[in-house]
Parts: C-alpha cells; sequence; structure tokens
C-alpha cells in the first residue's frame, strides 16, 4: 500500500513539473541570457545581503521547530544537533520533496542516535509538521484580511469572499489554541498520540511558523526591483500560494509550480525580473542549503560507520 501511494504521488509530481515546465516555457522562451543576467546585475549588494541574510533567518525558524518540539516531548537534546538536524531535514525535503526518503528519514537516523524512540520521532515529526500548518494558515488569514484582493490576481475571487476565507483560517488557529487552554483529549493518527501542547509551546508555535514565511518570502522581494514592487504583504500573499500550490503538487522544490504562479500573480512586473528574483530564492534557499545538507549528512554517516567499527558491540 506504502509502495502504490509513493508511485501515485510520484506521477502526480513529474505530472506537476511537466505541466509548469511547459507554461513557464511559453512565458519565458523569449527572454535572452543577456536580459536575465542585466536582471542579477540590478539587484544591489545591500538587497542581496538582505536576501542572504532572510535565508538564514527562515533555517533558524525551522530549526526553532525541532526545538519546540523536543520541548513538547520534554527531551534534552543540544541546540548545535537540533540545528544541524533540521537544517538538513529541511533543506534535503524541500529539494526531493516532503518524503519518507528525506526529511523523515534524516531525522530517524540522527535522533535515534540520540536515544529517541521511534513513537517520539514520529510525534516529533507530526508535530513540526503541524507548526508549519499554524503558521501557513495564520499568515495566510492575516494577508487575505489585509489585502482581500489578493485572489483575484490568480482566480476570480470576490473580496469578501477571500476575507471570509481569511476569517475561517484564523478561525482553525483559534480552535487550536482553545484546544490548548481546555485540555482537550489527544488526537489519534494511526499509532501516534499527540497531546495538545502547553499554551507556553502553543505561543511559540504561532511565532515560528509565520516567521518562516516571512523570512522565506522576504528572500524574492528582497531581489525584485523597487519600481512597480506592489509590496511585501503581496509577494508574501503570492508566495504563500504557490508554496501550498507547490506542496500540493509534490514536485521537487516546486519546480516550475513557484515560477509560474508568480508570474501569473504579478503581470506588473518584468518578466525577467520576477524570474531572475526567483532563481535567487531557489540559490539561497534551497540549492546552497542542499549541497551543504549532502556534506553534513555524509559526515554524520562517516562518523557513524567509524563508531560502530571501534565499538561492534554498540
Amino acid at each position: 500500500m506504502i509502495k502504490r501511494s509513493n508511485a501515485v504521488w510520484t506521477v502526480v509530481g513529474t505530472t506537476a513539473v511537466l505541466l509548469s515546465g511547459y507554461l513557464l516555457y511559453r512565458e519565458v522562451r523569449n527572454i535572452s541570457l543577456a536580459e536575465l543576467m542585466d536582471s542579477f546585475r540590478a539587484i544591489s549588494l545591500i538587497h542581496w545581503a538582505l536576501a542572504g541574510c532572510a535565508s538564514l533567518g527562515a533555517y533558524a525558524a525551522l530549526a526553532w521547530y525541532d526545538r519546540i518540539a523536543m520541548a513538547h516531548l520534554g527531551k534534552k537534546i543540544s541546540w548545535w544537533f537540533i540545528t544541524l538536524c533540521s537544517f538538513t531535514t529541511y533543506a534535503l525535503a524541500h529539494n526531493i520533496g516532503a518524503s519518507v526518503f528525506s526529511g523523515a528519514l534524516v531525522r530517524y537516523r540522527a535522533y535515534r542516535s540520540k536515544g529517541l524512540s521511534t513513537q517520539e520521532i514520529g510525534i516529533l515529526i507530526v508535530f513540526c509538521a503541524l507548526t508549519f500548518a499554524l503558521g501557513t494558515l495564520l499568515a495566510s488569514g492575516i494577508v487575505l484580511l489585509l489585502e482581500p484582493s489578493l485572489p483575484g490576481r490568480l482566480m476570480d475571487m470576490a473580496p469578501w469572499l477571500a476575507r471570509l476565507l481569511g476569517l475561517l483560517m484564523l478561525g482553525l488557529v483559534l480552535l487550536y489554541i482553545w484546544g490548548s487552554l481546555r485540555h482537550k483529549k489527544p488526537l489519534q493518527l494511526g499509532p501516534l498520540t499527540i497531546e495538545y501542547p502547553r499554551l507556553a509551546i502553543v505561543g511559540r508555535q504561532l511565532l515560528a511558523g509565520p516567521l518562516e514565511l516571512l523570512c522565506a518570502a522576504a528572500i524574492i522581494y528582497f531581489a525584485l526591483p523597487e519600481q512597480n514592487n506592489p509590496g511585501y504583504v503581496i509577494i508574501l500573499g503570492v508566495f504563500l500560494a504557490s508554496f501550498s500550490l507547490a506542496l500540493l503538487s509534490h514536485a521537487p522544490g516546486g519546480l516550475g509550480v513557484l515560477e509560474v504562479t508568480f508570474l501569473a500573480a504579478l503581470p506588473e512586473l518584468p518578466t525577467v525580473d520576477v524570474l531572475a528574483a526567483l532563481i535567487v530564492f531557489r540559490a539561497l534557499y534551497l540549492l546552497l542549503p542542499f549541497a551543504m545538507a549532502i556534506i553534513v549528512v555524509t559526515t554524520f554517516e562517516v562518523r557513524q560507520w567509524l563508531e560502530r567499527s571501534r565499538n561492534p558491540a554498540s
């Protein structure tokens, strides 16, 4: 059953990449390499630096996800180890896709070496996913209330309906907070029992979740030109929509999905400038962390192998 499910999502992801790639090709086929290089050169050094800092902020927030989950589990593991594990997990998952062969497997291998049980690691993975979902709901709800015309850039949706959708999203967040306040019974997800966290933990989730998204969207915002820029809130809203579509499509790294969504939602900006900003985002948020994550995983596995070689009984 699991293999069949993986095969289905592989087909879905491949189809999404091919379709998005075709649509993207239609949009950028007349752009020359010289025009693209001009767009890169137009990004000031300060904006490159700000985009780099935003990328660091995003991965720091992702590491916070794991630390919050550890606090919920009542486990104490060094901050440095958690940061490395989280960075590697998300760098691989963002590029390969949210599969058991990327994020979950890395967390399992790393945290098992620190004595966590299989069930505790499963709860940690679900808890981090929940933190991300809460962050997406909270950020999206606020954006829709501030910019109810935003969905009109991608689909035919009345502003009042966008506000209603935003309120529903915020209502789900409030429902989660209410569950924590009332100490509602645990959620049962298959073999895992997920207890509502303490209110202090919920507060950290509601800070860490949006922070990661705010920083990730800021990478694109800083790489875009100032002229005709619709503003950070719009960029954030488009990023939330494109990132959600990328996750639903199961396309590795949202390949093509992010680009097509941004190009469709930002008609006031030159196509080449939007494309350049997205390449900057992929370089700083996806490709560079991916290369570093491969080094971290290789180093960890070599050390584990050497340790087992020295201590066969362990």
